[in-house]
């Protein structure tokens, strides 16, 4: 993975390392408040940071029907075809006892409407469940394939993809960190 640095997000009350060839998307373009977007500038790869209202278990009995419950919300409605695998706990080191969990995917457009758009995506989706704060944090670890991008023939991209977008979601599983709770209203 290549050099990281810390990263404050919401003003400083999460940090959070990251590539350090990410940049804020805020710089170059309006962000929702309850949300932070990091792209990478060598590339396609991006990482967003939602700050949520819990579901409830009325949409979601258990937290893996919620961990569900999210990422359907983020690829509805594209027309993608998309297909998840391996969801299941993942421990936070700063975090410990907080409950959180993973999931990876791919993402395939049913339609290219440019020739330059990603043939797949892979995303690798965090649900960071904040009970007492009646928050779910949900983050997006998203890293696309580009035509022409990885002219080596013997390369798997699609694994060398994934291996990508997990070095991100593990490297932010070891260091995101809540350094102020007022940020949820308490």
């Amino acid at each position: 993975m290549a050099t990281s640095k810390s990263t404050p997000l919401f003003g400083g009350a999460i940090t959070v390392d990251l590539p350090s060839t990410f940049s804020d998307v805020s710089n170059i373009r309006q962000v929702p408040d309850h949300q932070e977007v990091y792209l990478d500038s060598n590339g396609f790869a991006s990482v967003m940071f939602d700050i949520l209202e819990r579901v409830g278990e009325a949409e979601a009995a258990t937290d893996e029907q919620a961990l569900k419950y999210h990422f359907n919300d983020i690829v509805s409605g594209t027309g993608d075809r998309t297909e998840m695998y391996m969801p299941g706990d993942a421990p936070l080191a700063k975090l410990p006892t907080t409950r959180a969990l993973t999931l990876l995917a791919t993402q395939h457009p049913t339609t290219k409407r440019n020739p330059k758009d990603a043939d797949f995506t892979v995303i690798q989706l965090i649900l960071i469940r904040l009970v007492s704060q009646e928050t779910d944090v949900v983050i997006s670890v998203n890293v696309p394939h580009v035509p022409g991008e990885n002219r080596d023939q013997d390369v798997d991209v699609t694994a060398e993809k994934m291996a990508t977008a997990k070095g991100i979601r593990d490297q932010i599983l070891q260091t995101f960190e809540v350094r102020d709770w007022g940020l949820f209203g308490q």
